[in-house]
């Protein structure tokens, strides 16, 4: 299912939803995942009236901050959301595996402890595996590595290489694994089989769970929003087995690395260090490996959020060995020549949306336009300024996105605590609130806006100050932590949202 977005017969049908990542859901294994506590939020979205869950990238993350930005590739999915409850029930783990649990702390994920703790588990679900009668299961695995070989082969491969090597990343492998010919691959391949095996099957958990929860979101009218950094990691599978399409060497040397120039989030900019994409290359067979990327992503979710969408139009080039991003340059970049291609293999109206913040030229702009993509409008911007282009009033367009904030910002208490006096004034008179309940009229703001599409952070439903906030953009560390509680979520919030949100007619 999806709401049409560009050429929409339905114009005047208004949705809204709330943004939250699936590792900030309540279970007792240290981070959110795929079983009951996933359910019960997408209970709640229904009994609120909300038809739309935004999540961020489901990619494996290269523990490099734990960003959910930066992955192993852009086609896995991340083993951790994995739920050991579910694999009870499927009776590859048994009841006494679930009972000895560390005494997580139920509002931050501390990922190390996770891991050590969740791997152990799969450990045992793969074994149980091995040997199952279960041929459904088994025929449904093989129905799931057949379908995805064109990326799962080569995802497994790298995955099992770097457990082989202790971590290490592919630069660091010997030269017949870091560029491998037919022979050494298959040679590696017989090595590595087991593992290979193991990481097969870790896909196939992860894919059979996020699909059962997202016909469930689905069969109660919920859309799912989806997420893809613009840029892969250099340590991922991506780069490993597709070397040619960025710009660097075999060896994987890069000549230029991405980010972005100095703005709202850094005086200095933001120096990714990211490889850049060798836009002739992917010209030359048509954008194949783009292709298949959006494909793999519009059958995981409804909608798909390009983040950093002005990096299609042009990106910022930073030389290597910059410690900042200041000294960058603006590269053109494919433009309309994408998406045309990608049109032409997945259909006219492409269910995508346009992450357009930050310094947008009117290119960008031309290039969201002209395929329809709607744009995003931040609140919190709104009132940092003069007469904002993002507050209700200036809005000159219904094809666009009003979030509260984003998973970058602040949450909406927490700015409004922090910002100056002039923003708080401006804020209260806009809204006509004393700003007891700060959150909730943003939310009431953002909903009534003539904007299509209404988003608000969980933590602006509940209220939360910056203890809450999931990222602080160019902090290296203490992001993507945040969880809510069991019991947070209540039928009274569920109604006091519900009825809001028909009052504005979503």
């Amino acid at each position: 299912m999806h709401f049409k977005t560009s050429a929409d017969s339905h114009v005047n049908h208004r949705y809204s939803g709330i943004l939250l990542h699936p590792t900030s859901f309540p279970s007792p294994y240290g981070i959110g995942d795929f079983g009951k506590g996933a359910y019960e939020f997408v209970d709640f979205l229904e009994a609120a009236g909300q038809h739309l869950w935004q999540i961020l990238p489901l990619v494996p993350i290269t523990s490099f901050g734990n960003s959910p930005y930066q992955g192993f590739s852009v086609f896995a999915g991340e083993p951790l959301l994995i739920s050991p409850e579910l694999l009870q029930e499927k009776r590859l783990l048994a009841r006494e595996d679930l009972q000895d649990i560390p005494d997580f702390d139920p509002v931050k994920i501390d990922y190390d402890l996770v891991r050590e703790y969740k791997y152990g588990l799969y450990k045992k679900a793969f074994a149980a595996f091995l040997h199952t009668a279960d041929k459904n299961l088994l025929e449904e695995y093989e129905s799931f590595c057949e379908a995805n070989a064109f990326w799962l082969n080569d995802y497994c491969l790298f995955m099992a290489a770097r457990d082989y090597h202790e971590g290490s990343a592919w630069t660091e492998w010997p030269d017949d694994l870091r560029n491998p010919t037919k022979e050494s691959r298959a040679l590696w391949s017989r090595k590595l089989e087991d593992s290979i095996s193991y990481h097969r099957f870790l896909q196939y958990l992860f894919h059979m769970q996020w699909y059962a929860l997202k016909q469930y979101a689905n069969d109660k009218g919920i859309a799912i929003i989806g997420d893809i950094p613009i840029f892969v990691s250099p340590d991922s599978a991506d780069v490993w087995a597709n070397r040619e399409l960025f710009q660097m060497t075999e060896e994987g040397t890069l000549s230029a690395v991405a980010g972005v120039p100095p703005d709202y989030f850094s005086s200095t900019g933001q120096l990714w260090g990211n490889p850049l994409y060798d836009w002739e290359v992917h010209k030359a067979d048509g954008y194949q490996w783009w292709i298949s990327r959006i494909r793999n992503q519009i059958d995981q979710v409804d909608y798909l959020r390009i983040d950093h969408f002005r990096g299609l139009e042009a990106y910022w080039s930073v030389p290597v060995g910059e410690t900042t991003a200041i000294n960058g340059t603006w590269v053109k970049g494919p433009g309309e020549d994408l998406f045309r291609a990608i049109q032409a293999e997945l259909g006219e109206d492409l269910p995508i949306f346009a992450e357009d913040l930050g310094l947008i030229t009117p290119e960008v702009e031309h290039l969201r336009d002209t395929f329809g993509f709607p744009g995003m409008r931040i609140l919190q911007f709104a009132f940092e300024g003069g007469e904002s282009t993002f507050l209700p009033h200036q809005l000159n367009t219904r094809n666009c996105i009003c979030y509260t904030g984003t998973h970058d910002n602040n949450t909406s208490r927490g700015w409004y605590d922090q910002t100056s006096e002039y923003s708080r004034d401006k804020v209260r008179r806009y809204m006509n609130t004393d700003a007891s309940s700060i959150s909730w009229d943003f939310i009431r703001i953002c909903l009534g806006t003539i904007a299509r599409y209404a988003i608000f952070p969980l933590q602006d439903v509940l209220k939360l100050g910056s203890e809450a906030r999931m990222n602080v953009p160019g902090q290296a560390h203490g992001n993507w932590a945040w969880r809510y509680q069991k019991g947070d979520l209540n039928s009274g919030m569920a109604s006091g949202l519900r009825q809001m949100t028909e009052l504005f007619g979503r």
